[in-house]
């Protein structure tokens, strides 16, 4: 059994679908990438994991499981013992996501004593053992100091180390070097690569950084406008993508175009509440749309080895949609 197991979850803020009828798997100790533009429901579908959707967001899913529970029938007090403790997340602000009447040791025991307990000695001692664990120097002295006194680096190794502070089995780390520059990003997720691997915890990393989940993730999930387009191995999208998404996110890079040719772009926005088209939400957008693509929703197609597109007309090995 899959640790995190998905099917069709929805996100819904009055007649918009933030997120629309996804499905995925999360195996335990395996690094998962998930990848699309800004507005393409990556964020809000982990928050709704979480259990962090407010009102007026309504969310509905067939199964929403981790570790054999499912999250959509268990009581809200059990879920809080899950939350924050088997399963965190680390959030894409860390400047913002502490909280600056306290100090940095006081939040990272607070989380300890939430759902673990202990001593006051034995919690202190666990959260300078954390600080140390994420590289952050003088951990004792530190534990006094407020976030304001702190790094866009050293707060998100802050907000890493409470995220780890109870063991948990998945981790979900949304965007956590977007405040940061470019050095500290490499350090970031180094320390978060190396974590996954010493307590062979899941990770879920979301981002916009391809050349990043080419080398680090196990499976990558592509999402464009609250759907999931295209699931695979990193080497099955990196070299031969079947949805033509994926395909015009991987030519604007230059990583991955093997001329010296202009890169493309691709035309135009992820659909809004008002915009959104008839048919596949791509259409407009895309080279190879037909007319069945601007009439007919494309069905989820599987192919039984764990790659699945979201498509009409998947691109064969020659990056070509394969038409009737």
């Amino acid at each position: 059994m899959a640790l995190l197991e998905i099917n069709e979850l929805s996100v819904q803020f009055g007649e918009f679908k933030a997120v629309d009828r996804i499905s995925y798997q999360v195996e335990q100790g395996q690094v998962v990438g998930i990848v699309g533009e800004s507005g393409s429901g990556k964020s809000v579908s982990s928050l709704a994991i979480m259990g962090l959707i407010d009102l007026p967001g309504k969310v509905n899913a067939h199964a929403l499981h981790f570790d054999g529970r499912n999250l959509k029938t268990i009581s809200a007090k059990e879920r809080r013992k899950i939350v924050g403790a088997d399963v965190a997340m680390i959030f894409q602000d860390p400047m913002t996501s502490l909280n600056p009447c306290f100090t940095v040791g006081y939040q990272i025991i607070e989380a300890l004593k939430i759902h673990q307990g202990g001593s006051k000695k034995a919690l202190k001692l666990r959260a300078i053992e954390l600080l140390n664990c994420v590289g952050i120097p003088d951990a004792e002295n530190r534990l006094n100091v407020y976030p304001h006194q702190l790094s866009g680096g050293m707060s998100q190794r802050v907000m890493i180390a409470i995220a780890i502070a109870c063991n948990p089995k998945l981790l979900i780390a949304d965007e956590p070097t977007t405040a940061l520059d470019v050095t500290i990003q490499g350090q970031i997720i180094e320390l978060l690569l190396n974590l996954q691997r010493e307590k062979n915890m899941a990770l879920v990393l979301i981002t916009h950084d391809l050349a990043l989940v080419s080398e680090a993730a196990d499976k990558i999930i592509v999402m464009y406008a609250g759907q999931v387009v295209e699931v695979g191995s990193a080497d099955q999208i990196f070299k031969l993508p079947r949805h033509p998404y994926t395909q015009a996110l991987l030519r604007s890079l230059p990583e991955f175009t093997q001329d010296k040719a202009r890169l493309d772009s691709l035309p135009g926005v992820v659909p809004g509440k008002y915009d959104r088209p008839v048919g596949c939400l791509l259409n407009p957008r895309c080279l190879y749309a037909n007319d069945k693509c601007k009439t007919q929703e494309p069905m989820r197609q599987d192919d039984g080895q764990g790659r699945q597109v979201k498509c009409h007309y998947p691109l064969n090995d020659e990056g070509k949609p394969r038409y009737e």
